[in-house]
């Protein structure tokens, strides 16, 4: 029996799986206010006293946080996680801790139809590397590569690479943040810590007059990341400051799956992930993105041939944890 977790700031996600059943299907599954709890070995600790019927044989974690040698920092929430804690919480020497992109990217070879939304069907070379571009709090990206019998999934903070501005409007808005900043990436204007900084850029640079009825929704929201996406989607009342925010946003998002596809090569597919995507699917099929996509001079007849889908399916990091557990126990049997 394997536990797999979707470890974020927001929630916690632990389900039960076995290799019968695979990494779609949990046996039994809660999830929990991450901020409810003091540390991760607390929710374990109640989620197996939940189902003690089942015997935990081993442990696989994706974290929302870098994890280096064992150890992870979940963003946005006070929690240390240590393997070695969790090990002596559960009584097993199999947990193992991945960052959450790692997860997502993990759960690709197992997701089906019915969990993308394609924008480029592209021709699929078979055994081809994979990106994973994921904007939602933050701008994560991780990739996958084939060895011959399956993939593998790494980990990457592509995210914090330097922004690089592609016209006149994102030089001038990268001459605004780093008024602001001492170093501006992808993230800062890619993610949904970024969309708030390419509205202020907007607003400050006199594109168009922020209307009364938004500022009174910015004002009473703790984000305003929903406030302007939500407002960009509407048709009524219309706001030309939210739109050229979400223009721009996904024209950026364009062009860094791009970008990372040409960096790995990405001939198996790219495909976007994170909590944003799914939430602008009508932005994303304009032209917007799948141009910035292809405009990479030379090398747009190798762009144009790579498939474009967006993960629509919430619990990919939990699926991808499910999926690299069971098939870290399967080599483990395979191996005695």
């Amino acid at each position: 029996m394997l536990l797999a977790g979707d470890i974020g700031g927001t929630k916690t996600i632990l389900g039960v799986y076995s290799p019968e059943n695979g990494p779609r299907q949990p046996l039994v599954q809660h999830r929990y206010p991450s901020d409810g709890y003091s540390s991760l070995a607390k929710v374990v600790q109640d989620f197996v006293g939940r189902c003690d019927e089942y015997a935990i044989d081993s442990a696989c974690f994706g974290v929302a946080g870098p994890v280096l040698e064992g150890r992870a920092e979940i963003t946005n929430l006070p929690w240390s996680i240590n393997q070695h804690n969790l090990q002596d919480v559960l009584g097993i020497e199999d947990v193992v801790l991945m960052n959450d992109l790692q997860a997502i990217a993990s759960a690709v070879p197992v997701l089906e139809p019915g969990d993308l939304f394609t924008l480029n069907v592209g021709e699929k070379v078979a055994g081809g590397a994979i990106a994973v571009v994921a904007p939602g709090t933050g701008l994560g990206e991780a990739y996958l590569t084939w060895d011959g019998g399956r993939y593998h999934a790494h980990a990457s903070e592509g995210g914090h690479v330097d922004f690089a501005p592609r016209n006149a409007v994102e030089m001038e808005m990268l001459r605004f943040l780093l008024r602001r900043m001492d170093h501006v990436s992808y993230e800062r204007v890619c993610s949904g810590k970024g969309i708030p900084n390419i509205y202020a850029y907007l607003k400050d640079s006199g594109y168009a007059e922020e209307p009364p009825w938004l500022a009174l929704r910015l004002v009473a929201s703790d984000d305003p990341t929903p406030v302007i996406v939500s407002a960009a989607l509407q048709q009524e009342p219309s706001c030309e400051l939210c739109t050229e925010t979400l223009e721009i946003f996904v024209s950026i998002l364009g062009a860094e799956a791009g970008n990372m596809a040409l960096k790995v090569l990405s001939t198996g597919g790219v495909y976007i992930a994170g909590g944003i995507p799914p939430r602008i699917l009508p932005a994303l099929q304009h032209q917007h993105f799948m141009q910035s996509f292809l405009r990479k001079g030379r090398f747009t007849d190798l762009l144009v041939r790579m498939p474009v889908h967006v993960i629509t399916n919430a619990k990919a990091a939990l699926i991808g944890a499910a999926n690299c557990g069971l098939m870290r126990w399967n080599e483990v049997i395979e191996s005695v």
